[in-house]
């Protein structure tokens, strides 16, 4: 046999035999007298964030003749030999004073409890240190983008992972940003209404990075209903046009009548335009037949809502808001009025 094979296989012999009494030792749960003479003495707890390196020290004297370092029973190091496989476990210092390894790029598994054995007299003595590992925030399910009819109850959750673990907090962001909502997983809304409408944020912190942040939008269905029509004048020869505008959700379907026929742009001299919540009627070259009462319907899956609008000619009295005759007999008792208050100033006053 090889004599440098045998040298260094006499040499390493001390160290199998010191490890295997130091695992031996932690087996049997040989307990920590920190005020031993020679006793290793470790950092209580080490604290790093994930993808960070850890150091572990331990400070040590002249009277330690062999020194190591374990996982769990896993010898990592014995003096300056390698035993771990891991390439992210490196040694920093080898001394009289500090017997120190790097832990690089710091993974959540590695987290738990480390071991500095050193031998001095003759015995195996251990110091522990306790790797705790920090994982930044990170939100690993939520609540998909919905849809729902108003009045519904509404549940939105957040999952997320990280050590310590996360604080949750909801908030409605538009279209007009409001405080928290809820500071949990779940964010309840009983009987919504279309005004709930809009994006919604949750945030998973824990101060060990910036908080992770996701969005969900969340849409109210609700009827139509018209906002506005009014009563529209125009003389006979001339352009006219009737508007109707309404809110919903989905977007309204417009319709429109005169009396019990439905128009369209099939209608000599009309036409008729729908763009989003407003719709339009336009009498190109008004005649008498095109005066009259008009109804709007918007119309969606949830519902129907209709306006009465009118189409008037000159000298006639409407009421531009309501969409109905104000007062259709105050014309003509006006005009009555004036034709009678000649004849009453002739009549002579009465006697009492």
């Amino acid at each position: 046999m090889d004599m440098r094979l045998q040298a260094r296989m006499l040499h390493s012999v001390p160290w199998v035999i010191f490890s295997g009494l130091t695992v031996l030792c932690l087996l049997q749960g040989v307990p920590v007298r920190s005020g031993d003479a020679g006793l290793p003495k470790a950092m209580d707890n080490v604290t790093v964030r994930q993808g960070d390196s850890a150091i572990l020290r331990c400070t040590v004297d002249n009277r330690v003749t062999r020194v190591a370092w374990l996982n769990r029973s896993t010898i990592l190091y014995t003096g300056n030999d390698k035993w771990s496989i891991d390439p992210r476990v490196v040694i920093l210092a080898n001394t009289k004073s500090q017997y120190s390894i790097e832990i690089q790029n710091v993974d959540i598994y590695d987290e738990g409890a480390y071991t500095c054995s050193v031998q001095t007299d003759n015995h195996p003595k251990t110091s522990r240190v306790h790797l705790i590992v920090q994982v930044p925030p990170r939100i690993v399910d939520i609540s998909s983008s919905i849809a729902v009819n108003e009045g519904s109850n509404v549940s939105l959750i957040c999952i997320a992972t990280g050590r310590p673990e996360p604080v949750f907090n909801w908030r409605y962001l538009s279209p007009k940003a409001r405080g928290f909502l809820s500071e949990d997983e779940y964010l309840e809304i009983t009987g919504i209404t279309r005004e709930q409408s809009g994006i919604y944020e949750c945030s998973a912190s824990n101060d060990v990075s910036a908080p992770d942040v996701r969005r969900v939008k969340l849409t109210v269905n609700y009827p139509p209903y018209i906002l506005d029509a009014q009563n529209i004048g125009a003389p006979l020869g001339h352009q006219g046009i009737l508007q109707c505008e309404a809110s919903a959700v989905p977007a309204a379907d417009f319709f429109w009548y005169k009396e019990d026929k439905r128009l369209s742009d099939s209608w000599r001299g009309v036409k008729v335009e729908n763009r989003e919540t407003i719709s339009r009627v336009t009498f190109l070259n008004i005649s008498e037949q095109d005066y009259g009462n008009y109804t709007c319907m918007a119309k969606n899956l949830l519902g129907h809502s209709n306006a009465s609008i009118i189409l008037f000619g000159p000298g006639a009295v409407h009421d531009g808001n309501s969409g109905s005759p104000q007062c259709p007999f105050c014309a003509p008792l006006f005009l009555l009025l004036l034709l009678l208050l000649p004849f009453s100033l002739l009549l002579p006053p009465a006697q009492f």
